[in-house]
């Protein structure tokens, strides 16, 4: 990834943080991978809430914590919410039939790096920050070239 591929977003507050999950939701297709990474509290369920509402999910959309992924039936294709934070090795994620969801769904992935080598290349990594003020969160992008067209878009509409 280059740097031209790079940016980051500030969202002061939560409703800032789902208005671009929704902006990023209305960009994303199927076998698109979104790595979610940060502490805890720094606004990856949010984003991940946001993304799937933004996509036409309803009801509660609970965090995966214990499940390890929730899957929605929605368009442009199913989303998968991953949780990873419990996955004690990475090979447990093919028992998620997390391969299928990476090539016909669009992946949310909390804690992606308990994926190690299986995480793909071509993801949209996402670092979330802590921000200046308690509600604040930097939202560091780092897209491949199959997404720095969308980000440029994304750009001029957040």
């Amino acid at each position: 990834m280059t740097d031209s591929h790079s940016r980051t977003l500030e969202a002061e507050n939560e409703s800032r943080t789902a208005a671009i999950a929704a902006a990023i939701a209305g960009l994303a297709g199927p076998g698109d991978v979104i790595a979610l990474a940060g502490d805890l509290g720094s606004g990856k369920s949010v984003f991940a809430r946001a993304f799937i509402y933004a996509l036409g999910g309803s009801g509660d959309v609970p965090s995966p914590t214990f499940t390890l992924v929730q899957m929605y039936e929605l368009s442009p294709a199913n989303v998968f919410h991953f949780d990873l934070y419990r996955l004690e090795k990475p090979e447990d994620a093919f028992e998620l039939d997390i391969d299928g969801a990476f090539h016909d769904g669009i992946s949310l992935i909390e804690w992606p790096a308990r994926l190690g080598a299986y995480l793909p290349p071509r993801r949209l990594a996402i670092a979330f920050e802590f921000g200046a003020s308690e509600d604040a969160r930097l939202l560091h992008l780092d897209a491949p070239d199959a997404w720095a067209g969308r980000i440029e878009r994304l750009q001029a509409h957040v």
